[in-house]
C-alpha cells in the first residue's frame, strides 16, 4: 500500500506542476491567434508535412496540427491506457468498493453533461459534439488543488485522479464509438490480430520493449487508414504491456549484493575497470531492467514526456481561439450551450451520483473529505479543456463551428475552475501534515 500511496503523490506532483506550464502555453496560443500574428499561427499549424513515398499504401501527407492530434496524442492515450491499468490491477480501482464511488462520480460527470449539452441545443446545428462537455483536465484540476496546498485532503485528489481516470475510459470509447467514420473493418481486424499475438506475449510474461514499439507503430498506422481514430491504438498498446516484473526484489537483491562484491577487490586508486567489473556492471544493468515492472518503467519513462511537452504542444496548437461572440454561420449558441453543459453538468451530474452511491451504502466517502468538498471537485470537473478540445476537433469540420465550440470550453473550464477553486477554499482548513 505505501508503494501505490507513493505512485499516486508522484502522480498527481507531476501533473499540478506541469498544469502551471500548460496554462501559460494556452495563454500564449490564446494571446497569438488574437494578434497581429494570427495568420502565422494558422498558417504555422495548417502547414502539410508527408511521410513515405507517394502512390504506394506507406504514404501519409497531414498538416502540423493533424500530426499533432493523431500521433502525439496516441502516445498521450498510451499514457492514460497505462494508468488505467495499472489502477485497475493494483490501484483505486482494484475492487467494486474501492471503485464505486470514482465510477458513479464518472458516469454522472458524463451523462448529465451529455444530457444539459443536447436539451440546450435543441435540435439545433451542431448537436454532434455532445460528447465534449463529458471530458474532464486532470492536470489543471489538480493544478487546482496544489494552489489550494494543505487545505486539500490526500483523500480527495486521489478521489479526483480515479473519477478522472474512469471518465477518460468513457471519452475513449465514445470516440471510438460515436467519432469515427467509413471504417475499413478489414484494416481494424489485422490491428486486432497483432494486438491478440503481442496481449498473448505479455501474458506469458514475454516482454521486448522493441517489438512492442514496432508492433504498436503498424497497429497505429491501420487505425489511421481504417478511420477509427489512431489515438485509441495508444489505449490498446497499453492494455498488452505487462506489468509483471521478472525478477522478485529478494532475487533481485541477492543478484546485485553478488555482483557489488566485485568492486571491493578492486584498488581505488586504479584508472580502468577490471573486465570482472565491466563484467559486473553489464550484469546490474541487465537485473534493474529485470525487476522493473514493464507498466511502471514506461509510466514513469514517458509521463514526464507527456506532461511537460506533448500537452503543452496539443495547447498551442489547439487553444489559439480567436476570440468572437459573433453568430458565424450559425454556431454562435454552441459556445453557450458548451460552457454551460460543462459548468452545471458536471457540478450537479458528479455530486448527484455520488451522493446516490453513498445513499445506497455501495461506498464510503474517502477519508477526511465530506459533502461539501465533493461538490467543489464536482465544479472541477467541469474544467475539461485537453480532451474536450481535443474532441472538438473531431466533432466538426466546419471552421465557424470549431471556433464557436473552443470559445465554448474554454469559457467554460475557467468558470468551472474559479468556482471549484472558491468552493474548496471557503469549505476546508489547513491540515497538518
Amino acid at each position: 500500500m505505501k508503494v501505490i500511496a507513493s505512485s499516486i503523490k508522484h502522480f498527481i506532483k507531476l501533473e499540478t506542476s506541469s498544469s502551471i506550464i500548460l496554462f501559460a502555453v494556452s495563454i500564449l496560443a490564446l494571446i497569438w491567434a488574437n494578434s497581429s500574428f494570427s495568420d502565422v499561427y494558422q498558417q504555422f499549424w495548417n502547414h502539410k508535412f508527408s511521410v513515405g513515398f507517394t502512390d504506394t499504401n506507406f504514404y501519409l501527407s497531414k498538416s502540423l496540427i493533424l500530426w499533432i492530434n493523431d500521433g502525439l496524442m496516441a502516445i498521450f492515450f498510451f499514457v492514460i491506457g497505462l494508468e488505467v491499468k495499472r489502477e485497475i490491477l493494483v490501484g483505486e480501482l482494484t475492487t467494486l468498493r474501492k471503485a464505486s464511488l470514482p465510477i458513479f462520480a464518472a458516469i454522472g460527470g458524463m451523462v448529465f453533461p451529455i444530457l444539459i449539452f443536447l436539451v440546450l441545443n435543441n435540435g439545433k446545428s451542431g448537436s454532434e459534439g455532445w460528447g465534449i462537455p463529458m471530458a474532464t483536465d486532470i492536470a489543471f484540476t489538480l493544478g487546482i488543488l496544489k494552489i489550494l496546498g494543505n487545505r486539500v485532503p490526500l483523500g480527495l485528489k486521489i478521489f479526483l485522479t480515479a473519477f478522472a481516470i474512469v471518465d477518460d475510459i468513457g471519452a475513449v470509447l465514445v470516440i471510438a464509438i460515436f467519432y469515427s467514420a467509413n471504417i475499413q473493418w478489414d484494416l481494424i481486424a489485422y490491428a486486432l490480430v497483432l494486438f491478440g499475438f503481442i496481449s498473448v506475449l505479455s501474458y506469458k510474461n514475454i516482454y521486448s520493449k522493441y517489438l512492442f514499439f514496432m508492433v504498436g507503430f503498424v497497429i497505429w498506422i491501420l487505425f489511421l487508414k481504417s478511420g477509427i481514430h489512431p489515438t485509441i491504438a495508444g489505449i490498446l498498446m497499453a492494455f498488452s504491456i505487462p506489468i509483471q516484473r521478472s525478477v522478485n526484489l529478494k532475487e533481485y537483491y541477492t543478484k546485485i549484493t553478488e555482483e557489488i562484491s566485485v568492486f571491493k577487490k578492486g584498488k581505488n586508486e586504479a584508472k580502468l575497470l577490471t573486465y570482472d567489473q565491466i563484467h559486473a556492471i553489464d550484469t546490474i544493468e541487465s537485473i534493474n531492467d529485470e525487476v522493473h515492472s514493464p507498466l511502471q518503467h514506461l509510466e514513469h519513462a514517458l509521463h514526464g514526456w507527456v506532461s511537460y511537452v506533448i500537452m503543452p504542444i496539443f495547447a498551442l496548437a489547439n487553444a489559439g481561439v480567436v476570440l468572437s461572440f459573433s453568430d458565424s454561420g450559425g454556431s454562435g449558441h454552441l459556445s453557450l450551450n458548451i460552457a454551460l453543459a460543462l459548468i452545471f453538468g458536471n457540478a450537479f451530474g458528479i455530486s448527484i451520483m455520488s451522493l446516490i452511491a453513498l445513499k445506497l451504502k455501495l461506498a464510503d466517502l474517502p477519508n477526511g473529505v465530506n459533502l461539501k468538498q465533493i461538490f467543489g471537485v464536482s465544479l472541477l470537473g467541469g474544467l475539461g479543456f485537453t480532451m474536450s478540445l481535443f474532441i472538438v476537433n473531431l466533432a466538426y469540420d466546419n471552421p465557424n463551428f470549431i471556433a464557436a465550440a473552443k470559445m465554448g470550453v474554454i469559457i467554460g473550464s475557467i468558470v468551472a475552475g474559479v468556482l471549484g477553486y472558491l468552493i474548496l477554499r471557503y469549505t476546508t482548513t489547513k491540515q497538518v501534515n
